[in-house]
């Protein structure tokens, strides 16, 4: 069975509280082989870290302060998370290793109200990544100007990491791509009908600087889209990526899957690529 990764799932949300059980299950039979779960505040952390020992060695946590969620307390909020990443070198018994952090970043789409606060804190969340080489799962929306510039000056020191729901053009792939231990997390917005992205990916990205996601609850696929996305809906973007690249889903599936060994190397997915 062809097997593959959803890199980008907020399972732990209230939308999967009814059938998480049977979500997973549906994963695993669409050939789903692991699914990593991004925090965006000290609430979410918890409960990511609370599902993924639900569903040990197949969901993984990332622990971060996502840019929406920053406000007057952030300062507090990173204080408390940071103290989380230890389970990526020491993990407890019964606790999954932390992969990365994440969800950070920016986002200025709505607002630019806390778009100091939003800098600081992801400068901070940078250099935890820098201290603890763990890669970071990162959002920008309408900020990726003041993105590249921040990550410039820790260009040579950070390990690496997913610029998440990349839907940008062939010139904003290139800036991304310039950070040589990144890759580029392509998620449903492929598979839309007026979408431009299947055209960008194949003029400017390698196959082998991609991996999958679903971002869900968010962002269904075609043919699923306007229903809750879930990560057996993986497939169709994998399905879709096959056709961009004019390969076949088997080469897409092992070349995103050793990507995401390379890239998260916590997962010990060596022996498996």
């Amino acid at each position: 069975m062809t097997t593959f990764i959803d890199t980008h799932a907020h399972l732990d949300g209230e939308e999967f509280a009814q059938d998480r059980d049977q979500v997973v299950e549906r994963a695993r039979q669409a050939g789903v082989s692991h699914v990593l779960l991004p925090a965006i505040d000290l609430k979410s952390a918890q409960g990511v870290v609370a599902t993924c020992e639900r569903y040990p060695g197949y969901c993984h946590p990332m622990i971060g302060l996502h840019p929406e969620e920053v406000r007057s307390d952030w300062r507090e909020q990173l204080r408390q998370l940071r103290p989380m990443l230890h389970a990526s070198s020491a993990p407890l018994p019964g606790r999954e290793r932390v992969v990365a952090i994440g969800e950070v970043g920016l986002d200025y789409y709505w607002s630019r109200e806390y778009e100091h606060e939003q800098l600081e804190a992801l400068e901070e969340q940078v250099q935890w990544s820098v201290a603890t080489r763990l890669p970071l799962m990162i959002h920008c929306r309408k900020a990726q100007n003041e993105l590249v510039a921040l990550l410039r000056h820790y260009e040579r020191e950070l390990p690496g990491g997913v610029f998440h729901c990349f839907t940008g053009n062939a010139t904003e792939a290139g800036q991304l791509l310039r950070f040589e231990h990144f890759v580029l997390g392509v998620g449903g917005v492929l598979t839309f009908k007026k979408s431009t992205l299947p055209q960008t990916l194949a003029e400017a990205v390698p196959l082998s600087r991609i991996v999958l996601e679903t971002d869900a609850p968010y962002m269904a696929p075609v043919p699923c889209r306007g229903q809750r996305n879930e990560p057996a809906y993986v497939a169709h973007v994998l399905q879709r990526l096959a056709e961009t690249y004019g390969v076949e889903p088997d080469e897409v599936a092992a070349t995103t899957t050793a990507t995401v060994a390379r890239v998260f190397p916590l997962l010990g997915l060596g022996s498996q690529v």
